[in-house]
């Protein structure tokens, strides 16, 4: 199994005649993904390889009965974008921009949850679970199938545990792009109910970073309710206060809030094994799968 997209996704990708809308939604078809349908407003009516274009997401939802959206437009045009899925009911709407405006999200958080939608990113690298869907722009060549759920605040670290996993012959059986920015769509806690559901994900990996309560939260809520294995990495333990490293949520507080050290001493006392890096991560799942 997977979660959240596998064969059955039926895509639509906003700003697909743009230039990385049109470059990615390429990727996707020549991974399977069923796109079917892309959205540019003032542009209906044309094809994007072979793809129809549609002015609006409702229409696009009529003509095609699409369950899921990913949204390739700057993060200054993101909140309406956003607002616009939501308002056709998309089941589940993907965010690439990165530093999208926090009151921006705030909103289009709160409007998709008061649906019922589920809302991922902003700063996220999509969805992918190999060999059935991706909805993102991951490279998927690196991505295998198998038992190791993912969740990751950032890109390059999962890319990288992912290939050296690959390499060992350790497949994914669905990797999420949490995003890094201050306000995601998604958080790990309301993540972590699907790969504890999936009877095919034995083991969960949730990279984190410094910033931010989401990983206590995690924590919290690991060590009441997941049974599976999880094994987390924190980046950014050198990072210095008050600054901001990379992702717009990736900042230390002046009093030591957001650290890395507190993350890793809660998730531990959750239950979790705490990496000391990416190649850690994946002496774990090796160690962990092999009982």
């Amino acid at each position: 199994m997977s979660i959240l997209i596998d064969e059955n996704t039926r895509l639509i990708v906003q700003g697909i005649t743009g230039r990385e809308g049109q470059f990615h939604t390429e990727q996707m078809l020549e991974y399977g993904t069923k796109v079917v349908a892309g959205v540019t407003p003032g542009k209906g009516g044309q094809e994007v390889l072979g793809v129809p274009v549609f002015n609006t997401v409702r229409e696009a939802m009529e003509a095609t009965d699409a369950n899921t959206t990913i949204i390739f437009v700057p993060a200054k045009f993101l909140k309406d974008s956003i607002m616009e899925a939501v308002d056709a009911e998309v089941p589940l709407i993907l965010t690439i921009a990165e530093h999208t405006p926090v009151h921006d999200m705030m909103l289009c958080r709160r409007l998709a949850h008061e649906k019922g939608l589920r809302l991922f990113g902003p700063n996220s690298f999509g969805i992918i679970s190999p060999g059935k869907a991706k909805a993102g722009f991951m490279a998927h060549k690196i991505f295998s199938q198998g038992p190791v759920g993912f969740m990751s605040r950032s890109a390059t670290n999962c890319y990288e545990t992912v290939f050296m996993l690959t390499n060992r012959g350790i497949g994914q059986s669905t990797c999420i792009g949490i995003g890094g920015d201050m306000i995601p769509g998604t958080t790990f806690v309301e993540a972590l109910p699907d790969f504890e559901a999936d009877p095919e994900t034995k083991a969960i990996v949730m990279i984190g970073e410094i910033g931010g309560d989401a990983e206590e939260q995690a924590a919290a809520y690991i060590k009441e309710h997941v049974t599976k294995p999880v094994v987390a990495l924190i980046a950014g333990k050198n990072a210095p206060k008050g600054t901001s490293m990379g992702h717009a949520g990736a900042i230390v507080g002046e009093d030591g809030s957001g650290g890395a050290e507190g993350k890793e001493k809660v998730l531990k006392e959750a239950g979790c094994y705490i990496a000391e890096s990416t190649e850690h991560v994946v002496d774990i799942l090796a160690e962990i799968l092999s009982k």
